[in-house]
């Protein structure tokens, strides 16, 4: 993979303030006060909040408490999505804090599976990392790891280690030279107001005649009512590589010129459709390999 590690720790690294408070049904022995954290995007809910399960059931009693989970303005949030994505989803255009409600009850059955222990986190987390490299490398890279491989790509996860993380899951973000790419790009698209709030399909990063497919490329042919009629084009690769990372870096999103119906995220930030897929691969996949691209309604602000 190209080597550009400052913007493999800024998605790392990126956080979103959140402010957590109970349910206003839940029983409590006392007053219950919000607690707050700065979530990690690319972590799960279930993995950084034992501090926030704490915290509530000190104020409750222990016959009213059972699994523990989130909602956002009446949405429960699936703890088997990236937090990262679950903002970008749900709460994009939203000031800071993330007002998340905690719940000990009424557990929504049809809505959220059950999350019985931090081991269900990773068997679905590993799962999605040896999807992602059935796609990429045809399962060759994940298969020639050791189990110590995988846990240390998991445990890299769950602790928050950068460079443990990445000193494994490097080697699943390469690719021989002379194919100059994955065999397909791992991703699935998200949107909240269509028929179709899922998407996932089979797309090359190179095109027939090996030229690099774009992001813009992609949400043509899978999502085309994601993006808008074509603006001004960007024809320097290297002018619009540098501008995305820019972004990353500096926290700040870019907006194509012309009036848009909809923001296509992917950490929080709106890559320019010009982007190559390779590149979005490599950089801004999440820890399970996926990109996690949400199309929410543009800002009317």
């Amino acid at each position: 993979m190209t080597d550009d590690k400052d913007v493999l720790r800024d998605v790392w690294f990126g956080r979103i303030p959140t402010c957590f408070t109970l349910y206003q049904d839940e029983i409590t022995e006392r007053e219950a006060e919000p607690y707050y954290l700065l979530l990690p995007r690319v972590s799960y809910l279930t993995l950084v909040t034992d501090k926030v399960k704490k915290h509530f059931q000190k104020v409750m009693r222990q016959e009213d408490i059972s699994e523990m989970w989130f909602e956002y303005e009446g949405t429960p949030l699936k703890w088997h999505y990236p937090i990262g994505l679950l903002f970008d989803l749900l709460a994009s255009s939203s000031a800071l804090p993330w007002n998340i409600t905690v719940h000990f009850k009424s557990f929504p059955e049809k809505d959220l599976l059950h999350c019985p222990s931090k081991d269900a986190v990773e068997a679905h987390f590993m799962s999605c990392v040896k999807e992602a490299d059935a796609l990429k490398h045809k399962s060759q890279v994940i298969n020639e790891m050791q189990k110590k491989d995988h846990k240390q790509l998991w445990m890299g996860l769950q602790n928050d280690r950068f460079d443990q993380f990445w000193a494994i899951n490097r080697k699943l973000m390469e690719y021989p030279a002379e194919e100059n790419g994955f065999r397909y790009i791992p991703f699935k698209i998200y949107q909240t107001t269509t028929e179709r709030p899922f998407i996932q399909k089979l797309f090359r990063p190179l095109t027939a005649d090996g030229q690099l497919h774009t992001l813009g490329d992609l949400l043509k042919e899978v999502c085309p009512s994601a993006i808008a009629p074509e603006g001004d084009m960007i024809s320097n690769v290297k002018t619009f590589l540098f501008a995305t990372k820019m972004l990353i870096l500096h926290s700040k999103q870019h907006f194509l010129d012309g009036e848009k119906k909809n923001q296509v995220m992917i950490h929080g930030i709106e890559p320019m459709l010009e982007t190559p897929l390779q590149w979005l691969s490599e950089h801004l996949s999440y820890p399970d390999n996926f990109l996690h691209i949400s199309v929410v309604p543009q800002p009317t602000d």
